[in-house]
């Protein structure tokens, strides 16, 4: 069995170009954070991870979908990860991207794995879907997560990141 304990909520009041959780604690085992995003941006987003302000280090595989074709690709090397879908502006009103990042094990002197499911929500036939499994090749525990978005755009008000700490019993 596990707890998940909320360590610390961030609610956008205007439009920010990251998000970023700092000074994050070191007693628990695994670290998990939801995101509910949308972008500026007209044309749908990418939602970027940043792990202790690295950059280097990343390797993932990503597997996506939209409802009328689905696929695959791989990401080596870059200085951000993906993570998931971010909802675009042209979007339906007041749809926001919903997207959970999961972090096992990151306080050991282990490279540092993570993944993550994620949909675009848009309230129309097409809407972007995907999972990743992601690497950072560095065996520092994590300090600070942050996110940021991988085309143009920013995130727009009352998007919402919460940081959780499980405890496994």
């Amino acid at each position: 069995m596990a707890n998940m304990i909320p360590i610390s909520t961030i609610v956008l009041a205007s439009t920010s170009a990251t998000i970023s959780f700092t000074s994050i604690p070191q007693g628990y085992t695994d670290l998990l954070v939801k995101v509910s995003a949308r972008s500026t941006a007209g044309n749908g987003s990418y939602l970027a991870v940043i792990i202790n302000g690295s950059s280097t280090s990343f390797n993932s595989r990503v597997l996506y979908g939209n409802g009328s074709s689905a696929g695959s690709y791989a990401g080596s090397g870059n200085d951000r990860q993906y993570a998931g879908y971010i909802s675009a502006s042209t979007s339906s009103t007041s749809m926001f991207s919903n997207t959970e990042i999961y972090f096992p094990d990151y306080t050991s002197a282990n490279n540092k794995s993570f993944s993550s499911d994620s949909v675009g929500e848009n309230n129309a036939t097409g809407v972007e879907m995907g999972i990743s499994a992601g690497l950072w090749s560095q065996t520092a525990p994590i300090t600070s997560i942050t996110f940021d978005i991988f085309d143009a755009g920013d995130f727009v008000p009352y998007t919402t990141a919460t940081l959780y700490g499980i405890r496994k019993y």
